[in-house]
């Protein structure tokens, strides 16, 4: 039994709960990350699932997803609480508590995401048939709701507001968020904006076009967006699709996708597969940040998006061509030792430092020259106005376009050899980077921490003299002679016992426990409990005399001793033959606390 006891104290951190799925969450539960496999909230029309799922190694989220036991593939996650500070694997749970306030806590008791709600009602955290996580009372109201906090895809009915948007996650296999962000902005035209590390755009509508060319009314106060489950979308800016599908109910999401396009989703229940039903941006070129900067984009129907770098630049990740290339040269303010290669069919939209019409092209050239900051310049025709002129601070959103009727010429230095560009299709080179989550552990209980050490130093002593006494009988068994009936001695074995020996051990067979075919069975008392029975006679003395003969002697006067008492204390009553006297672990955790509220010493 002693060695069961420092088993019993090494796994005591752990607790158990219900393995099957809820139908709603209540005050003063909660749901653990150890069990996110089927500790989760289902819906009624069991479409949709909540809970913890993985997003890196160690790393978990707690958010919504479609519900879809029978697929291999990613699961579909439709929101997320804590998509930017995933929680650790162990430890960490999503609690209601009983202020009425959701709470995700990680491992080292960190908040990392909270409703913010306060109710002295009986309130309940469920999933609707819609998907919507619902925190309500009883009579119906409303505390929160994961509607009001979309995170890149919105639901059949969940509006899009002039307080809400979606923001795009870091790739398909990282949730966090990304670059881009679908909003309502100042003039009240829904837009798709670009907001990278380093620049900031708007790319749809297209930017060159006003609202009313763009078929936008900005004209209204609501700045609202909503679609429904037959494939419908309308916004309060006028902008309105239907779906190639549209007119049959089934499953249908609107996500904002890493790649900054807008896609519905629609669900071919036979197939149980999803497909594109409909998107915002055709040409994905048009699309700002989505190879970086000193790039171009190319797009083919059948082959996809190619990114390429330009001419004297080298791509920086190809994992994630959002980083865009750098430079295979130092670059010079000094006009004598630059050049300029001219590229046919190729735009590069936007960062102009400088524009000037009706110019010439030697005119642009050394205007570019004058300006150390120039990277290059950009020489077109524009109907109307003659030949214009643009230098470039920066070399971004370049896309190749054959009916482009004008030039671009990339400032390089003299006796360089560039001329090819560095392309690979943004497809290809990807890499899936796991997220790690680490954390910072709360300080433990110095008296926790103590009893663990000591349950840990008993256990190992233990296996020491298991060990010890395994050997000796070993070669006891090996000495002995072949006419000792049958009787092996050994750790696990039997062995004669003589009257004497028995008696004393049965306390004079006092307590019988049963009666079978051999005759009587006695309660023996063992070594073990005689250990327990001895720890207890001794504490009826002195700190002075039973301290001195428990604690072990390498710990010298290093203790305190009412802490040691305590210790001793909960771990005798730990080990209660009847388990109705044993406390539970709450218990035991505020009798180890309890020196910190009435110390002694």
């Amino acid at each position: 039994m002693g060695f069961s006891i420092s088993l019993f104290f090494l796994l005591l951190p752990l607790s158990f709960q219900s393995s099957s799925s809820l139908s709603s969450l209540n005050k003063g539960s909660s749901l653990s990350v150890e069990k996110q496999a089927q500790h989760f909230i289902l819906s009624p029309n069991q479409m949709f699932c909540a809970g913890f799922f993985q997003v890196g190694e160690n790393a978990f989220s707690f958010g919504i997803w479609f519900n879809d036991p029978h697929s291999h593939n990613p699961i579909n996650v439709v929101w997320m609480a804590n998509r930017d500070q995933p929680v650790n694997g162990k430890l960490s749970k999503l609690s209601l508590l009983n202020s009425g306030n959701i709470v995700l806590v990680d491992a080292g008791q960190i908040t990392t995401w909270s409703s913010k709600t306060e109710s002295h009602a009986p309130v309940k955290l469920h999933l609707q048939d819609d998907g919507n996580l619902v925190l309500d009372e009883p009579q119906g109201t409303i505390l929160w709701q994961s509607f009001d906090f979309p995170t890149d895809t919105l639901l059949p009915d969940q509006p899009l507001t002039r307080f809400t948007q979606l923001v795009s996650s870091r790739s398909f296999t990282n949730h966090s968020s990304g670059f881009y962000k679908l909003l309502f902005d100042d003039n009240n035209v829904l837009s798709l904006i670009y907001d990278g590390p380093d620049v900031s755009s708007t790319y749809w509508p297209p930017p060159w076009l006003l609202s009313w060319q763009a078929g936008r009314f900005n004209y209204n106060s609501s700045r609202v967006a909503v679609f429904n489950s037959l494939g419908s979308f309308l916004s309060s800016d006028n902008y309105a699709f239907s779906t190639y599908d549209h007119g049959t109910v089934m499953p249908r999401r609107l996500t904002l996708d890493s790649d900054g396009n807008v896609r519905m989703y629609s669900r071919n229940e036979a197939l149980k597969k999803w497909y594109v039903s409909w998107q915002f941006i055709f040409d994905t070129c048009s699309i700002h940040g989505i190879c970086g900067a000193n790039t171009t984009c190319s797009f083919d129907p059948e082959r996809g998006r190619r990114c390429s770098c330009l001419p004297g630049y080298r791509v920086k990740n190809r994992s994630d061509w959002s980083y865009g290339c750098e430079p295979l040269f130092d670059i010079t303010c000094n006009g004598n030792e630059s050049t300029f290669l001219e590229i046919q069919g190729v735009e590069l939209y936007g960062y102009d430092h400088n524009f000037i019409q009706n110019s010439t092209y030697m005119n642009c050239l050394n205007l570019c020259l004058q300006d150390c900051n120039c990277k290059g310049f950009q020489y077109r025709y524009d109907e109307g106005q003659g030949f214009s002129c643009y230098t470039k601070l920066q070399l971004r959103n370049g896309r190749h376009s054959p009916g482009f009727s004008g030039t671009i010429s990339l400032r390089l230095p003299k006796g360089n050899n560039f001329s090819k560009e560095e392309s690979v299709r943004a497809e290809d080179h990807v890499c899936l980077v796991q997220l790690q989550k680490g954390y910072v552990t709360k300080p433990e209980n110095c008296y926790v921490r103590f009893f663990l050490w000591f349950a840990t130093a008993v256990g190992v002593l233990e296996l020491i003299c298991l060990s010890m006494v395994w050997g000796f009988l070993t070669r006891t068994r090996q000495k002995s002679s072949a006419d000792q009936q049958g009787y092996h001695v050994a750790a696990v074995g039997v062995r004669k016992y003589s009257y004497s020996e028995l008696k004393k051990a049965t306390k004079g067979f006092s307590e019988e426990i049963g009666r079978g075919g051999g005759g009587v069975v006695y309660k023996e008392e063992s070594y073990n409990g005689r250990l327990v029975t001895w720890v207890k006679e001794k504490r009826s003395g002195t700190y002075s005399s039973w301290l001195e003969q428990i604690i072990d002697p390498a710990i010298e006067t290093n203790y305190n001793k009412f802490k040691m008492d305590l210790l001793v204390r909960v771990a005798l009553a730990c080990v209660e033959e009847s388990k109705d006297l044993r406390p539970t672990m709450s218990q035991v955790v505020e009798m180890l606390q309890s020196h910190e509220s009435n110390p002694k010493s």
